[in-house]
């Protein structure tokens, strides 16, 4: 069954606890703290593979969680790491993390971290100063990331086949290459994408046949909405049309309108031919070569018959050109994108302690009491943030602490000039406690 959208729900490691321990031996009864830190929460990794080439497993399978951090013990003994998930996806998925792209796996092989496993936190033995002989600070692991992916595979193909329903693409792809579509005289027998590779002249094409499209496909319409992403992949799009339409340059713009709707393919190459052609006059041919001319007159038609293999050997040596025409320019843009990352290090920005970003790294926020909660004060930044995650509020120890960071970070001041008082809630990264009056 070939699926290529999916959601799943991803949950990284949380981090493991710093230990509080001192060390404690015979002759040395006071040795000093020896708290080992927790070990780092295992990721979940995606790995593309040739091999596969669905997204049902996640259908089975709409969770995915990496192992904890284990916690730190004394004699400075770390935690061991959390193993990371590594998951194997089809070559071509796109994972989306609230509607923005994370991670897109082109290459086999190609590896991405898509949630990230929480960092352990410090051992007391971390803490230990010349001031601080006898520390009771550790920190608690920080959890790993957890949200719900979606997924889309969008096919690699070199050639995308195109047109009507019933124009005669699953048969072109049969006869062409090793694939095995379903074929049958009637419309909508595609209900997947098929993938096939002819050679041609010793080069290789991988040619991906979409389900056929209606017009108001991109607005929802027809089978083959749901597949217009694999049209994404493809360099070159080979668009069939049936000779026997009654206008063939009507047949040819409603798809090629659909197309241009869904995604910007001015660009794109493309090659157009008539289908099923074998045993009509040249002039009927020529008649509907002429109509789509009309729509499009630099577009490149080309008459075949699958069935009698006719035309067939000319159609796939210009789309072998197409496609090597195609490599030589991303090769060139690729090179030309290079150049410019080198030229622009002469023009890279000197970062200085008036930066704005550096003066605006937390903010705070005062949230009026509702009949739900009592007034509080939100404090927002990566850095504190982290602290914040990584303290223990159990321990009054750990609590001062992060309120020392606080007042480091000029937070505090911040806090007193919005009206904070002792009895004022805090809350950073989830975590709530209150000042107090030595504040």
């Amino acid at each position: 069954m070939f699926v290529d959208t999916a959601k799943v729900k991803l949950e990284a490691g949380k981090g493991g606890d710093g230990a509080v321990s001192f060390r404690r031996e015979i002759y040395i009864p006071k040795g000093g703290p020896d708290g080992g830190d927790g070990g780092k929460g295992g990721s979940i990794i995606f790995k593309a593979d040739k091999d596969t080439n669905t997204l049902l497993d996640f259908r089975y399978n709409p969770e995915l969680k990496a192992e904890n951090g284990r916690n730190g013990s004394g004699t400075r003994s770390a935690g061991r790491a959390g193993k990371d998930l590594i998951v194997e996806v089809p070559i071509g998925t796109v994972v989306k993390r609230d509607g923005k792209i994370i991670a897109d796996l082109i290459k086999d092989k190609q590896e991405a971290v898509i949630a990230r496993g929480g960092d352990g936190g410090f051992g007391n033995a971390h803490f230990k100063s010349s001031t601080r002989q006898t520390p009771v600070v550790a920190e608690v692991g920080e959890p790993g990331e957890a949200f719900e992916a979606e997924l889309e595979l969008k096919l690699l193909a070199d050639v995308g086949l195109v047109g009507l329903p019933n124009a005669g693409k699953s048969t072109f792809l049969s006869v062409v290459s090793n694939a095995k579509p379903e074929i049958a005289d009637y419309p909508f027998t595609t209900l997947t994408p098929n993938l096939g590779v002819a050679t041609i002249d010793g080069q290789d094409i991988l040619i991906a046949d979409i389900p056929g499209l209606i017009e108001g496909a991109s607005e929802g319409k027809g089978l083959g909405h749901a597949f217009l992403r694999h049209i994404d992949r493809t360099a070159v799009l080979l668009h069939l049309v049936d000779v026997y339409n009654d206008d063939a340059g009507e047949a040819y713009a409603t798809v090629r309108s659909e197309l241009e709707k869904y995604s910007n393919l001015k660009k794109r190459t493309e090659i157009v031919a008539l289908t099923k052609t074998e045993g009509l006059d040249d002039e009927i041919i020529s008649m509907q070569t002429a109509s789509i001319l009309k729509k499009n007159p630099s577009a490149r038609v080309f008459s075949i018959s699958s069935s009698a293999h006719e035309g067939l050997i000319e159609l796939l040596r210009e789309l072998a050109k197409s496609c090597r025409d195609n490599k030589n320019i991303d090769e060139l843009s690729l090179m030309k994108e290079e150049r410019d990352d080198i030229d622009s290090m002469d023009n890279l920005p000197v970062i200085t302690l008036d930066d704005s970003a550096l003066r605006t790294s937390w903010k705070v926020e005062k949230r009026p009491a509702t009949e739900e909660e009592p007034e509080k004060f939100v404090v927002t930044g990566e850095k504190i943030e982290k602290f914040a995650r990584r303290t223990d509020l159990s321990n009054y120890a750990s609590v001062n602490r992060l309120r020392d960071i606080m007042k480091k970070l000029g937070i505090r001041a911040e806090l007193t000039s919005q009206g904070a008082k002792p009895d004022s809630i805090i809350s950073i990264a989830g975590k709530e406690f209150t000042l107090v009056e030595d504040w």
